[in-house]
């Protein structure tokens, strides 16, 4: 039978500290002949996750699901990229349209700088219809850019409300100092905790308590960086924001420089979104989900020998 241990520490159900002692030399020589079985792991239960930062969380999911397809579907009205102030066709980072053939076959190519790809079925063209994104990641699914517009506006300012409501939480909490900031130590052993990730050798015991040094470097990035970058970089491509802080469009480059960041920050954004999602199935889809719904994380150790 598993032994249970909950607390937000280490706390028994009588509520006692249990600290793990390793038995002494002469304890172990003078066991020798006893018989011995050994227990089930002890099973501890921690509170990982407070109700703030799961309300967070899950507000999230919708906001960010609907402003990806939503700004995918503003995307479509224009399908390149650039830099600087203006669209120059000649001088597109990146464009995604549908090439026809002198046979009549339809292609879809997506060209990056000066290198071509065949994206058919994909990008540039799907389903029979002249689009860069399908009609199944884009909101609404038709092409309509006004409807698309004030869908990614309305979500915005609730996904930058939620973001800062989440912010003062974190930094009054001290959850942003105590659990997303990076010690020395930590930093001191990103390699070994790479390698570990790399070769899917996922912490455990005490070490599954607490973020590692990955997760803590992932989590500061995205709240401190790629979040607030979206949101400006989005802000300065709003005329009514750039005619109020002009400022907006230097700093970035020009409005097309702003849109091309943006766009390129939200693709990373997604990249993390898909990472999570795997991380979170390959260390334990459903502690990682219950935790989230209910705060409670299970961390199993590692069993210990009794007397028959």
């Amino acid at each position: 039978m598993a032994l249970l241990i909950q607390s937000e520490e280490v706390i028994s159900r009588e509520g006692d500290q249990m600290p793990i002692v390793e038995p002494s030399a002469s304890e172990t020589l003078s066991t020798v002949s006893t018989p011995m079985v050994s227990s089930s792991p002890v099973i501890e239960r921690v509170y990982r996750h407070r109700l703030p930062v799961r309300i967070s969380h899950w507000l999230n999911v919708p906001f960010l699901i609907i402003l990806i397809m939503s700004g995918l579907q503003i995307f479509n009205a224009h399908p390149a990229l650039y830099w600087g102030d203006r669209s120059d066709r000649d001088q597109a980072l990146l464009t995604i349209k549908p090439v026809q053939s002198e046979s009549g076959e339809v292609k879809g190519i997506t060209t990056v700088l000066d290198h071509q790809f065949d994206t058919t079925g994909v990008l540039g063209y799907s389903d029979g219809m002249r689009r860069a994104f399908p009609a199944w990641a884009t909101i609404p699914s038709a092409k309509w850019l006004a409807m698309g517009r004030q869908w990614h506006l309305f979500f915005a300012w609730l996904f930058v409300i939620n973001g800062l409501i989440f912010t003062a939480y974190a930094f009054a909490s001290r959850h942003a100092t105590r659990d997303l900031a990076p010690t020395g130590k930590d930093l001191r052993g990103i390699g070994k905790s790479l390698r570990d990730h790399l070769l899917l050798r996922h912490p455990s015991g005490k070490e599954a308590k607490r973020y590692n040094v990955l997760q803590k470097l992932a989590y500061a990035c995205i709240l401190f960086g790629m979040a607030p970058l979206i949101v400006l970089t989005g802000l300065a491509m709003s005329p009514t924001i750039d005619t109020a802080f002009p400022w907006l469009l230097t700093i970035f480059g020009g409005r097309q420089a702003a849109r091309t960041i943006h766009f390129v920050a939200c693709s990373s954004f997604v990249g993390f979104i898909v990472i999570h999602v795997l991380q979170v199935i390959l260390t334990g889809f459903f502690n990682n989900i219950r935790s989230m719904v209910t705060g409670w994380f299970v961390v199993q150790h590692k069993g210990v020998h009794h007397e028959v």
